[in-house]
């Protein structure tokens, strides 16, 4: 689940898990494929501004390899199809573990169920995914992964054109395609992982985000939780954006990450100091699978986002 924490500038934050208007909220979860859409739903009801599966096919990590997973444009198109005003999306597509021309017939087809709600948080995978270290040829080490990533995403971009397209990039070639029905919008928003280090800030991550219509930063750690950005580290980070993309740049997304405290009044506090650094959405992330259960996910969204 997820909510806005502003309205897209980098100068204010958002929140996602589930959401809500003008300070936007969301989730990520686990359950079975009924489980997460009745969650979409009820995060909709429940005053939150997106909902936020997972992309995985086989982990190996401890917890994950006897959960099942499930296809995320599957479980997008079944939360389409019950809500109206929320995002939808997943943290995150690993896109270098996907066909590129699958990738865009699945988005677009959700795009279109919702209306233009659907948008694409990427990243290059963990190196833990079977789907990379099971399968011959496919890239294992993050420089391959990366350059396949930034594949992936100038073919995607290609396939929204309407027009005959043909691509060769440094990891991926391919003949001519036409994808002649456009998205919803134009093109679906992409917010790509980038790497923020204000002593070594690593250019490649974060120039690549800034290319898309967002960015969902993390910082280096050791474990998912270390790597999620403080309020200090998400200043630094937004202050940096802006000083790149100028006075004049149109709306951009800075998506923090985190678990809010069960105290409303604490919950809300975390919040207001990621929107006052400048995030824009909070995604409620909660991945533990020995104590993340689908009824425990359901309750936190019934209590909604915490009130800025």
């Amino acid at each position: 689940m997820g909510f806005r924490l502003s309205s897209g500038a980098v100068s204010a934050p958002r929140v996602a898990s589930t959401a809500f208007h003008d300070d936007t909220w969301g989730e990520a979860s686990f359950g079975t494929p009924a489980q997460h859409v009745r969650l979409a739903q009820e995060c909709e009801e429940h005053g939150w501004d997106g909902f936020f599966t997972w992309d995985a096919i086989s982990m190996d990590e401890p917890g994950f390899d006897t959960m099942a997973t499930w296809d995320p444009f599957g479980v997008l198109a079944g939360a389409a199809a019950v809500t109206e005003r929320i995002t939808l999306g997943a943290m995150v597509f690993a896109l270098p573990r996907h066909r590129p021309w699958e990738l865009a017939q699945r988005a677009l087809t959700v795009d279109h169920l919702s209306g233009g709600r659907l948008v694409l948080p990427v990243g290059v995978g963990v190196p833990s995914e079977w789907g990379f270290t099971s399968v011959p040829g496919a890239p294992t080490e993050l420089r391959d992964r990366a350059a396949v990533l930034d594949d992936v995403l100038a073919w995607l971009k290609r396939s929204w054109s309407g027009e005959t397209f043909s691509y060769e990039g440094e990891r991926l070639r391919t003949g001519d395609f036409t994808f002649p029905v456009a998205p919803v919008r134009g093109h679906i928003p992409v917010w790509p992982v980038a790497v923020w280090d204000a002593a070594r800030p690593p250019l490649k991550s974060l120039l690549r985000a800034l290319r898309w219509d967002g960015m969902m930063p993390q910082v280096r750690g050791e474990s998912p939780e270390d790597a999620e950005a403080g309020p200090e580290a998400m200043r630094e980070l937004v202050a940096w954006i802006a000083e790149q993309r100028g006075p004049d740049a149109g709306p951009f997304e800075v998506v923090a990450q985190g678990r809010l405290d069960a105290d409303g009044g604490k919950a809300a506090a975390q919040a207001r100091a990621m929107a006052e650094a400048g995030a824009t959405w909070w995604i409620e992330s909660w991945w533990d699978p020995s104590t993340s259960t689908p009824e425990g996910l359901l309750e936190k969204v019934r209590q909604g986002p915490p009130r800025l």
